[in-house]
């Protein structure tokens, strides 16, 4: 592990502020200014026993990961890259969009900036040019360890861009930040806790009435789920169609001529 630290100011003073409202998250923490990826020693930290809600907060990440196997760019002061253990078995099958909800609502409550998400796990920033222009602000990734009685611990990581950063070339034109999104400064800090709050919500709200009350507060955050046009790839080629919301198990819906198809997985293209 690398070496630990206390938490930055502007994050200590915003976690003092919300400890009522975020649950066990962040209770117990972690805080290194540099590491590979701050997944990597969340799910070591729950494999020695570390508790529900532990989290793990890096100043850059040297192999930060997004879905697909794509490197998350991490460098350092730019963003927030941030992973928590989460030991309730239930709640797997939902982790990734209570993620998604709980970073969009987040940055919605600390920004007021109105991000939206992108299926599965992205939150962008949309402009006057409609959802083909937006430019992606924060991603989700939640990975599992399972023994024989089944889900033994999640970790769900996430990254926000916050300011401004040398993006690769090829990237430059589909991400942003908040505060290039906003034009003025965010309190990191604000975004974490605020984020940490509305998981915890959401975490609560799927263990008293299921998925279904997630479901809604997704697709409320997600308006390119109905009606907009996708391409996507299949064993036996490319398919498009509508988007026609999300199947009760997460499944992105699509209408096609032949029907309405399910798509679990792989890479969605807006068209």
């Amino acid at each position: 592990m690398p070496s630990v630290r206390s938490l930055p100011a502007d994050i200590a003073a915003a976690f003092e502020a919300t400890s009522a409202g975020r649950g066990p998250f962040g209770v117990q923490w972690s805080y290194v200014d540099e590491a590979g990826s701050t997944n990597d020693l969340a799910m070591r930290a729950a494999e020695a026993g570390a508790p529900d809600g532990t989290m793990i907060v890096a100043g850059a990440q040297t192999a930060g990961r997004g879905r697909l196997g794509r490197t998350w760019c991490s460098p350092p002061g730019a963003g927030l890259y941030v992973s928590v253990i989460v030991r309730r078995a239930a709640l797997a099958p939902w982790i990734t969009l209570a993620g998604g909800v709980a970073v969009a609502e987040g940055i919605r409550a600390a920004t007021a900036l109105p991000v939206q998400i992108k299926w599965p796990n992205d939150v962008v920033a949309v402009d006057g040019a409609g959802f083909r222009g937006r430019r992606k602000l924060a991603g989700v990734l939640a990975e599992a360890s399972s023994g024989p009685a089944g889900v033994q611990h999640i970790v769900l990581g996430f990254g926000i861009n916050i300011c401004d950063a040398a993006f690769p070339p090829e990237l430059a034109s589909r991400v942003s930040s908040l505060e290039t999104e906003l034009g003025r400064p965010v309190d990191a800090g604000a975004v974490l806790a605020a984020t940490l709050v509305a998981l915890n919500c959401a975490t609560q709200e799927i263990a008293g009435r299921g998925g279904e009350a997630l479901l809604s507060r997704w697709l409320a955050l997600a308006p390119s789920a109905r009606g907009a046009r996708i391409e996507w790839d299949t064993s036996s080629g490319p398919r498009s169609g509508l988007t026609a919301g999300l199947g009760a198990d997460g499944a992105l819906l699509a209408r096609t001529d032949e029907g309405v198809e399910r798509i679990l997985s792989g890479e969605v293209r807006w068209i």
